[in-house]
């Protein structure tokens, strides 16, 4: 499943596309007529694009709580916003390209990973500002002051539509 802002839409046209299951038997043709009809205009401006697997029954069933506690993301959140409102006073998806030249700038090493992302996935200019807002928050949420490699290649990831 695939989220678009608070929305999310099906990978496939009978939506089970990597279901264990196993019940998908689109064709290639067809996932990519039905991926095509999403503008990619409309893609450049979703900051993040990430496939959700269907969770396996067994695992839904159990009653495990798998992950990192809420308290503890919560908190690690807050800080990030308060990091960002101390250091620009808003949060980083309200930064202009002015400010993201300010506030996102990149080592040597960084600026070559996105420049080669650029390169190889034809990304717009609205898609790399988009990364580097997400990789400063990628950061803050890490709690470090200047953005990396590690933050660019995450971005990046979240990015996995503008590859098809």
């Amino acid at each position: 499943m695939r989220t678009y802002g608070k929305k999310a839409t099906r990978l496939c046209p009978c939506g089970y596309l990597g279901h264990s299951n196993g019940k998908c038997h689109c064709t290639p043709d067809q996932i990519s007529r039905y991926r095509g009809r999403i503008s990619g205009p409309l893609l450049d401006r979703i900051d993040i694009q990430i496939e959700v697997p269907a969770v396996p029954q067994e695992e839904l069933m159990q009653r495990r709580i798998i992950g990192e506690k809420s308290n503890i993301i919560r908190d690690r959140v807050t800080e990030s916003h308060q990091r960002q409102l101390s250091r620009q006073e808003k949060t980083n998806n309200r930064l202009s390209v002015k400010e993201i030249d300010k506030f996102c700038a990149l080592d040597t090493a960084s600026e070559n990973l996105l420049k080669q992302a650029i390169s190889r996935l034809n990304l717009s200019a609205r898609a790399y500002h988009r990364i580097l807002k997400v990789a400063r928050t990628i950061a803050d949420l890490s709690g470090i002051e200047r953005i990396n490699n590690q933050h660019i290649a995450e971005a990046i990831q979240y990015r996995r539509l503008d590859k098809h």
